[in-house]
């Protein structure tokens, strides 16, 4: 192998607020020879998702957060182009957390095969990545059922639309509720989903009320704030939550107050419970056999908003926090 060069994005500096691209770089690297047991990848398709904001802050969290100076990192689809390795051979298609760069060196163990005949890849990153499997795993860890009546908020986003439709096909009443009204029809005509509305044309509560008048059982958070509280006014006794999100505040400089009728948890017996995907990494398994087969036989839609090239990798890590995006944001770098 003679050395290869490779495009990256590293972080510039600690964003104040909305992130700008002066808070980015575009670099150029070069990746030596192979060592044994190694492979070379060619990323065909990049993951920009919100929870990256929290790690561009200098402070921990339950993520590391990224360093000055040195490439980001996130999920990616990409193709072994040489291999020095038994276990993985040139053509094969591998998810990774190498993210934001066009090509890196890794080992098999850093990587994760994928069947190259489902099409797009890039739904590896989205509805069979670890969106859908966030969305999964929220459903699955407050025991959606049958019956239930499930509000959605950030319906549109990539967890959001997955929510929704996994719990339609869980036999739910799902309502959702994104920033347009284009979005609005895409989730009932597109993902099924039997109410929504745009967030933008009125108090949360009130839409939420209409949609259901007789309250919900679940409320999947992807935003927090004025949709949370609306969720604790219209949840019925013995009610869940799921903590996945809140996008409304993650560029806040300071934290906002709590909801003002929090303690309806206690009147009304609710249960809170926070997410993070990486805790059901065991379950991984169960999680393609379940989607991967809802996904093959078509009963799942895949919402995508493609954009082509690493140098729009920051517009398009920028725009979900513009709502610019329909389902899962994801960076096309190779064909």
């Amino acid at each position: 192998m003679t050395n290869t060069n490779s495009r990256e994005i590293r972080l510039a500096s600690h964003p104040t607020g909305v992130p700008t691209a002066s808070n980015f770089t575009l670099a150029e690297t070069t990746l030596e020879s192979l060592h044994d047991q190694q492979v070379l990848v060619r990323n065909l398709f990049m993951s920009v998702d919100p929870y990256m904001r929290g790690r561009m802050n200098d402070r921990k969290s339950y993520v590391p957060p990224f360093e000055i100076g040195k490439v980001l990192d996130g999920g990616a689809v990409g193709e072994v182009i040489e291999s020095r390795s038994s276990e993985l051979k040139v053509g094969d298609v591998v998810t990774s957390r190498y993210g934001w760069r066009e090509a890196f060196i890794a080992t098999p163990k850093e990587l994760r095969a994928v069947n190259k005949a489902v099409q797009p890849l890039s739904v590896y990153l989205g509805t069979l990545g670890m969106t859908g499997m966030t969305a999964w795993a929220g459903l699955t860890m407050v025991e959606v059922k049958d019956g239930d009546v499930i509000y959605v908020s950030g319906a549109a986003g990539a967890v959001g639309n997955m929510a929704g439709q996994l719990a339609k096909l869980r036999g739910c009443r799902v309502i959702g509720s994104a920033g347009s009204e284009e979005k609005v029809k895409r989730l009932i005509d597109e993902c099924g989903f039997d109410a929504a509305f745009n967030y933008k044309t009125g108090p949360v509560l009130d839409q939420l009320n209409d949609a259901a008048p007789d309250g919900i059982d679940v409320y999947y958070d992807n935003v927090g704030g004025e949709s949370l509280e609306a969720a604790l006014s219209a949840l019925r006794v013995h009610g869940r939550i799921i903590a996945c999100g809140g996008i409304s505040s993650y560029n806040d400089e300071k934290p906002k107050p709590g909801p003002s009728n929090l303690f309806n948890m206690t009147t009304k017996r609710l249960t809170m419970k926070g997410l993070i995907v990486g805790d059901w990494l065991d379950r991984q398994s169960e999680f393609e056999k379940e989607v991967g087969a809802y996904y093959q036989a078509g009963e799942l839609k895949s919402l995508e908003t493609v954009v082509d090239g690493l140098d729009q990798a920051v517009p398009a890590f920028i725009g979900l926090f513009e709502g610019k995006n329909v389902g899962k944001m994801v960076v096309k770098l190779s064909s």
